[in-house]
């Protein structure tokens, strides 16, 4: 009985979003994987998603992140997702890591679809953008864990493959280049989602995430406003000004358009940020 006891206390200690998140990974790759060996095709397009097909199937836009389409790429994310998953949901608690798995998931494949019907229209190869071409798999999510490590622990180092040691903060941009070099290459799907996970999850950790533990006066803030999480220190120096400028001005056109939660009024990619939002704060206590 201590022999069982075991792995059943470790499985209720897992918290319950990583627990099914990792459940249904297992079981949508499982069932892809049995239908490719024994229908002999991989045009699923009610598991993954199609971009001709999906407004047929639109819950593949949420669930094509649950199916890897390889045993390796199942090996990977068993690997890497429930582990950051379980971090995340005790540091931030279930209901916004759900909300983190939903917006990090429908946002860059929403973007995907898009971007493969814009290239449709520009060059009209429909088997190629609209049927040839399936999203599945959780490269965007695993980036945006990435951005979310970027935010809390920047300066602490990992190391890779037993060789070399790399900041945090710097793992995103290296997954970033892998993504643009395999999609200049031609393998656009699924890599491209890696570029679109980037940019949703920063998106949604600069502005809108809750900040529960962050108060001032019973107001509660969102995002995390701080000079070192700014669009500008995901590039190089002399992309600041530019990059700087553009950001500055979309956020004051969506801050008018009331598409930005309310914060204390300053420069985004200034370095004062008047509320410290408790993830920043924590990556500061690891320093």
């Amino acid at each position: 009985m201590a022999i069982l006891s075991t792995p059943l206390h470790y499985l209720t200690s897992v918290p319950p979003v990583t627990r099914y998140f990792t459940l249904a990974t297992i079981v949508l790759s499982s069932l892809y994987l049995w239908i490719w060996w024994s229908a002999e095709t991989t045009y699923i397009p009610y598991l993954t998603l199609v971009p001709g097909s999906s407004l047929f199937y639109p819950w593949t836009f949420v669930s094509s992140a649950l199916v890897e389409a390889s045993l390796w790429e199942l090996a990977f994310s068993l690997i890497v997702i429930p582990a950051s998953l379980r971090y995340f949901e005790r540091l931030w608690g279930s209901l916004e890591i759900l909300k983190f798995i939903l917006i990090c998931v429908t946002g860059p494949n929403l973007i995907a679809f898009a971007f493969n019907w814009i290239e449709y229209a520009a060059i009209g190869d429909a088997d190629m953008f609209l049927y040839g071409m399936q999203y599945h798999g959780q490269m965007a999510l695993f980036t945006s864990f990435l951005v979310a490590f970027t935010q809390i622990i920047p300066e602490h180092q990992v190391q890779i493959f037993g060789l070399f040691r790399v900041r945090v903060k710097r793992l995103p941009m290296v997954y970033m280049t892998f993504s643009v070099v395999m999609t200049l290459f031609g393998f656009q799907c699924p890599y491209i989602t890696i570029q679109f996970g980037w940019f949703v999850s920063w998106i949604y950790l600069r502005f809108y995430k809750r900040n529960v533990t962050d108060t001032l006066g019973g107001v509660v803030t969102y995002g995390d406003r701080s000079e070192t999480f700014a669009l500008t220190s995901w590039f190089p120096p002399f992309l600041h000004t530019p990059v700087s400028a553009l950001a500055n001005t979309v956020y004051k056109i969506a801050t008018s358009l009331h598409l930005v939660p309310s914060s204390f009024p300053q420069d985004i990619e200034s370095g004062f940020s008047q509320v410290p939002g408790g993830a920043r704060a924590e990556a500061e206590r690891r320093r």
